[in-house]
């Protein structure tokens, strides 16, 4: 097994990392859980800054669980093209609006089970839509930037997201549960990139393990 940080260094990291991007924060654009589920359907393999064009666009046409729900999946398709894979994102909003319709009274859940059965909503969404629009700290949300940057760095071992979460669960404070998605995030598209990472710009550099990450 490939060598991980100490627990020492491990809260170091965090800490510094925290003061660094105080104004860390979810990317996507949201005005309401809606508009939080629909955009991160659409963020799967796109950038936050289209899908916070694409998704208003599509919002504004059908603003609510039952108008999606009654939507023709190819103005859908029309609409959400430009975010890619757009066959499939509007296949998944189509049949959550109609699943949101039909078994939670058109309101998105407040609940990692219930939001898992959505189409389209992984553990790492169902995450990110607890803490933003609910305010419930389940687990920490894993996705490329929190895979690549706690694998270099040494605060896991594993590349695969649930095994990824478990152990962050486990060694980060719980205080920073909430916000760690957001800080490693910004921190991997401000820093830690996947194929050139600004090493010596970097503030937790010193305490970085620095191991081979091939995604």
């Amino acid at each position: 097994m490939k060598k991980l940080n100490s627990k020492e260094n491990i809260n170091k990291i965090v800490e510094i990392l925290d003061e660094y991007y105080p104004e860390a924060k979810c990317g996507l654009e949201y005005e309401s859980p809606l508009s939080l589920t629909v955009s991160l359907i659409l963020a799967a393999q796109c950038t936050d800054k289209r899908v916070n064009v694409i998704a208003p666009i599509l919002l504004k046409k059908y603003p609510t669980v039952e108008a999606l729900a009654s939507a023709d999946v190819e103005d859908i398709e029309r609409i959400v093209k430009p975010c890619g894979f757009y066959k499939n994102k509007a296949k998944n909003i189509s049949l959550m609006a109609k699943k949101l319709e039909k078994d939670f009274y058109s309101k998105i859940p407040d609940t990692m089970d219930s939001l898992t059965s959505l189409n389209g909503i992984g553990r790492k969404s169902a995450n990110i839509i607890l803490q933003e629009c609910f305010g419930k700290v389940e687990g920490i949300a894993v996705d490329t930037h929190v895979s690549r940057t706690t694998y270099r760095m040494g605060l896991t071992n594993s590349k695969v997201p649930l095994l990824q979460e478990k152990e962050l669960i486990k060694i980060i404070d719980k205080k920073y549960h909430s916000r760690i998605n957001h800080i490693l995030v910004w921190h991997g598209r401000n820093m830690c990139d996947a194929r050139k990472p600004k090493c010596d710009k970097c503030p937790v550099n010193s305490l970085c393990l620095k191991k081979d990450y091939k995604a």
